[in-house]
């Protein structure tokens, strides 16, 4: 078994925000958050922050050698940290054999740079990860298709760019190439020629991605112009939207089919990134699809927002948002907030939403579960607990876009009994001597057709 990288977390707490509570990965000591007691709320905020970077490196296959912490006014322009914490970085990096400092928030190119020179002192081949670094380097890891690929790459390339001065030690070396990516004079640098390839690879990569995205885009005016119900599933990383997704296929369809349409489900950050797109039938009700998008975190990087944002529009342009979140993680208000705003990034501002609160059985009664409120349903996921009194839920919401009528067809039109088959929901059929009488929900719009064809 190949041994994990080790690293160290550099968590800044500025003045006027509340402490954190202490914490450390020795033996027997709890994870972050654990155990905290009412008085102890007012400082929970960066604790929980650092937690989530703990989370973020072993999602990365990075394990946690120790931690540092400092309070200061405001972050020092130069390193970040105080320039006597970084020495002090440096010796723990050395203690506890650590490669890698990893930084709780986005540091500045200048910071990066004099970070790796600083402690590059202490371990020669160290690397400096701030929190974007480390989500980029969990994605590039988890792009299982050639569209997240893309996607990946850009964002990192554009997270490169302003931050090649930090690569390069010496800046006056001089580059020599040819053709395209030939150098403009003797007096170019290398840095400035990197920084040519690198805006060069950028422009290729978008016009592949531009291609995907056209593809993607066609696929979806496809399933609009078949005036399908969408459904999204949206909500902060690891909340439990492939669960739900995986509860879903299996129970509502065929057996045959299941294995095949299960997404990757595992309890670990940005288990998936790829947009999965599920038919789903249920008895009794109309069917729709249901779309599994990547999951959203506090300071997800705006490369990235920006380099998904044609996946996310899958969300954008569903007919209802199922919005799931972790009721057992006591920071599911902070992950709400997160995960709202990023929607209204995204422009889902008018689409109805449902809250779902996922893994309610971890600490409420399973027996007293499901629990619906207005527009909020406790539920388990994982146990196939409260599907049925969400599909409910879902035809609440989704009222205006279908009737239940009654038609009597004759029994030369099968192909309006297969249309209702494939495009409603049959609650009763009875063959009559005049034809077939079925009574059905369909959407609106097919019961305008189906008017003028019986």
């Amino acid at each position: 078994m190949e041994e994990k990288e080790q690293a160290v977390l550099v968590a800044l707490y500025i003045d006027g925000d509340e402490a954190a509570a202490p914490w450390s990965k020795q033996p027997g000591a709890g994870r972050p958050g654990e155990g905290m007691s009412g008085r102890e709320d007012e400082e929970k905020e960066q604790d929980i922050s650092l937690q989530e970077l703990w989370d973020l490196a072993e999602a990365c296959d990075i394990a946690v050698a120790g931690k540092l912490e400092q309070r200061l006014p405001h972050p020092d322009k130069a390193s970040y940290i105080g320039p006597g914490k970084v020495d002090v970085l440096g010796y723990i990096m050395v203690t506890s054999k650590a490669k890698i400092a990893i930084f709780d928030h986005t540091l500045t190119p200048t910071q990066h740079k004099n970070l790796t020179r600083r402690l590059s002192r202490y371990v020669s081949d160290c690397r400096v990860l701030d929190r974007t670094a480390l989500i980029l380097e969990i994605f590039e890891k988890r792009a299982g298709s050639r569209e997240a690929g893309l996607q990946v790459e850009i964002a990192r390339l554009q997270y490169m760019l302003p931050r090649l001065v930090g690569m390069h030690d010496e800046l006056s070396r001089q580059g020599g190439g040819s053709g395209a990516m030939s150098n403009k004079g003797a007096g170019e640098t290398q840095l400035e020629l990197d920084r040519r390839t690198l805006e060069h690879r950028l422009t290729e990569l978008k016009k592949e991605l531009a291609k995907v995205t056209s593809d993607r885009k066609t696929q979806r005016k496809r399933r609009s112009d078949r005036g399908e119900i969408r459904v999204a599933l949206v909500g902060y990383t690891n909340a439990g939207k492939s669960t739900l997704m995986n509860a879903m296929v299996k129970r509502y369809t065929r057996a045959e089919k299941q294995e095949e349409k299960l997404v990757l489900q595992k309890d670990m950050l940005f288990a998936t990134l790829d947009t999965t797109v599920r038919r789903i039938r249920p008895d009794g009700y109309l069917p729709f699809l249901l779309s599994d998008t990547v999951g959203f975190i506090s300071g997800l990087p705006h490369q990235l927002v920006e380099a998904f944002r044609s996946t996310l529009e899958e969300a954008a342009e569903s007919d209802l948002l199922l919005h799931v979140v972790d009721f057992s993680d006591f920071n599911r208000t902070r992950q709400i907030e997160v995960t709202e705003r990023t929607l209204k990034e995204l422009g889902c501002t008018d689409i109805p939403v449902i809250y779902i609160y996922n893994k309610a059985d971890l600490c409420t009664d399973p027996a007293a579960l499901p629990i619906v409120r207005g527009d909020r349903i406790f539920m388990s996921a994982e146990n196939g607990i409260g599907l049925e009194e969400l599909l409910r839920l879902m035809e609440k919401k989704l009222a205006g876009r279908f009737v239940e009528k009654e038609f009597l067809l004759p029994y030369s039109r099968g192909d309006l009994v297969s249309f209702l088959n494939e495009r409603g929901a049959v609650l009763k059929t009875e063959y009559l001597e005049e034809g077939v009488r079925i009574l059905a929900k369909i959407k609106t719009e097919d019961y305008g057709r189906l008017r003028y064809e019986v």
